[in-house]
């Protein structure tokens, strides 16, 4: 069992270094390529004004900062740098999922998923701001209505996130009114949530279909 333990560590550190070679590989080929970019982009103002660009940048500086930590955190196991080396590193490592986010520029269709999100963001903008009044005023509301009844609802702001969770008809059903008082309103604040959510999805189609017409032309 122990031969057979050991085996298996030596196999996976083999493949951790092939697979850091091949990724520091291709980190070095988009660090060249983000180089190159960025010294013959004509004002280098306007390069971070792009968001692709930027996207680029936050793809490529956890594997730096990733081997910086590692590098800091080669002193010892228990000081304090070795603690943040590590704490860094997660943080890093969380950051890589931005990667995904560079398949947009070679898809049309989610380009013009962008666009049209882009557009309508006064509209969405408008919509946040509506959400926040409804569940600030129904969370007030549910809270006095529910809160001589239910220990659930003992803060306004715990009655709040149940008004997100039944706007939304996400429903977890964590909590829930119990008086007669509160099932009426929370039936109430259910059909609204209905409403609610139908009037951006008019707004996006609407868009959409404004933005895919004219990428078509």
């Amino acid at each position: 069992a122990v031969v057979s333990t050991q085996s298996t560590g030596d196999k996976r550190e083999t493949y951790f270094w092939y697979l850091f070679i091949v990724n520091c590989v291709i980190m070095g080929f988009f660090t060249f390529d983000f180089t190159i970019r960025l010294l013959t982009w004509p004002r280098p103002i306007d390069f971070w004004k792009n968001f692709f660009n930027v996207l680029d940048f936050l793809s490529i500086l956890p594997f730096y900062v990733g081997l910086l930590a590692n590098g800091v955190g080669n002193g010892g196991e228990d000081n304090m740098d070795n603690k943040q080396a590590y704490v860094v590193l997660r943080v890093c490592r969380i950051f890589r999922i931005v990667r995904i986010f560079k398949f947009i520029r070679h898809s049309r269709d989610l380009l013009i998923i962008m666009k049209a999100v882009s557009n309508a963001k006064r509209e969405l903008v408008l919509l946040v701001c509506l959400l926040f009044i409804f569940v600030i005023t129904f969370g007030s509301i549910m809270y006095y209505i529910e809160s001589t009844h239910n220990k659930d609802f003992d803060s306004i702001m715990q009655s709040c996130w149940w008004v997100i969770v039944t706007i939304t008809t996400v429903g977890y059903g964590d909590m829930c009114p119990q008086s007669p008082g509160g099932k009426l309103f929370g039936g109430f604040v259910l059909t609204l949530g209905i409403v609610f959510l139908a009037l951006p999805m008019t707004i996006i189609v609407s868009k959409f279909s404004f933005v895919y017409e004219r990428e078509k032309m």
